[in-house]
C-alpha cells in the first residue's frame, strides 16, 4: 500500500516536469483566457484541464500523451469560443450567462437573490468583505459570470456610470 518503486517516481516527476512545460507553452500559445474563470464555462473548462493534467502526473505511462492531445484539442476549442463569443453579441447571449443585479441604490433585490439562489447570509457576507459599513453606502451588487459577487460602494454622492451596468440584468 505505501510502497512505491524509484522508477515509479522518477516518471511521475519526469511527468510532472513536462506537463508543467506545456502548461506554460498551452499558456502562451493560447492566451491567458485558456485558465482564467472568465464565465461558467471557462471554468468548466479550467476543472476539465484540471483533471486530465492530474491524470498525466499520476499516471504517466498511462495518460501521458492523450493528456498531451486532449489538453491542445480544449484550449483550442477555448480560443475559438473566445473567438466567436467575442465577435457575435447574439452568440455571447445565447452561450453565456447575464450578470446579475442583487442590489441597486442600497436596496437589496430579493426576487433576483432567489433566482439566483443566493442567501441573504451570503451577500451580507460579502458586504462585510468588501468593507461595507451601511446599505445605504452600496451603489450595486452584481452576481457576475464567473460566480463571484462584486460590491460596489461609496460613502459619498458618486454615480456608477452607466457603461460599468450596461450588460447586467436588474430582474432575472
Amino acid at each position: 500500500m505505501f510502497s512505491i518503486t524509484l522508477s515509479t517516481i522518477l516518471k511521475i516527476a519526469l511527468a510532472g516536469i513536462l506537463i508543467y512545460m506545456y502548461i506554460i507553452f498551452i499558456t502562451r500559445l493560447a492566451g491567458k483566457r485558456t485558465f482564467a474563470k472568465m464565465s461558467s464555462f471557462d471554468f468548466a473548462i479550467t476543472i476539465a484541464m484540471g483533471s486530465i493534467l492530474a491524470n498525466a502526473v499520476n499516471q504517466p505511462s498511462k495518460s501521458f500523451m492523450s493528456a498531451v492531445v486532449a489538453l491542445a484539442i480544449l484550449a483550442c476549442l477555448q480560443v475559438l469560443f473566445a473567438k466567436l463569443v467575442s465577435s457575435s453579441q447574439a452568440l455571447e447571449n445565447i452561450a453565456t450567462n447575464s450578470p446579475v443585479l442583487l442590489m441597486k441604490d442600497g436596496e437589496i433585490i430579493e426576487n433576483n437573490l432567489k433566482k439566483c439562489l443566493v442567501s441573504k447570509s451570503d451577500l451580507m457576507a460579502k458586504l462585510r468583505e468588501a468593507n461595507v459599513l451601511q446599505l445605504s453606502e452600496v451603489k450595486a451588487v452584481v452576481f457576475e459570470t464567473t460566480g463571484d459577487i462584486s460590491v460596489l460602494h461609496s460613502s459619498d454622492k458618486q454615480t456608477i456610470d452607466s457603461e460599468i451596468l450596461e450588460q447586467v440584468k436588474s430582474s432575472h
